[in-house]
């Protein structure tokens, strides 16, 4: 895939949606015969609906899930720090490898919100990665540094939820 200068998008805010549009970009990258590598903070069921598309039909995008995705009363508890670094380097060390024209980093604005990350660790990463290998951020609460290095900036704000409405989450819609 031809690049010129490698971006950094962020997808932030409250709303539904952040993850699901970096799978879109991806799965639109991949139809351009990019390779894209995705590590998810705070998420390790393989049986997510799109853990389980990438696998089955995308061979050219690797997913590394760094997370144990336990639930306390409909909240995602605090992982391990060492789960989160761990993750941060095999993502880090996945966009320094040459092999991807994208890296997803799923859920990191949640890390580094949560203290789990320090900002000043993804900023240098940013700061020394490949030129030509697009990077999307994902989750609530992007740090402001990030967003002033980023390229794009997409906030997704919660108008209207089903689960508010006592609609329980479905395979295929929340997962």
């Amino acid at each position: 895939m031809e690049k010129k200068k490698g971006l950094v998008l962020v997808y932030t805010g409250k709303g539904k949606g952040k993850t699901t549009a970096a799978l879109g970009l991806a799965l639109r990258a991949i139809g351009h015969g990019a390779r894209v590598f995705m590590v998810q903070f705070k998420k390790g069921d393989p049986n997510y609906g799109e853990i389980q598309a990438i696998r089955k039909y995308l061979p050219n995008f690797t997913v590394y899930q760094a997370g144990k995705n336990k639930m306390c009363k409909g909240v995602l508890k605090d992982d391990d720090p060492a789960v989160t670094q761990e993750g941060f380097q095999t993502g880090k060390e996945a966009l320094f490898s040459g092999q991807y024209d994208l890296c997803i980093f799923d859920e990191i604005n949640v890390v580094m919100d949560y203290g789990l990350l320090p900002v000043a660790d993804v900023l240098a990463m940013l700061a020394e990665r490949p030129s030509h290998v697009d990077v999307i951020f994902t989750g609530r609460n992007a740090p402001r540094e990030i967003i002033e290095v980023a390229d794009l900036v997409s906030e997704v704000k919660e108008i209207k939820h089903h689960l508010k409405n006592g609609i329980k989450a479905r395979a295929g819609m929340e997962f």
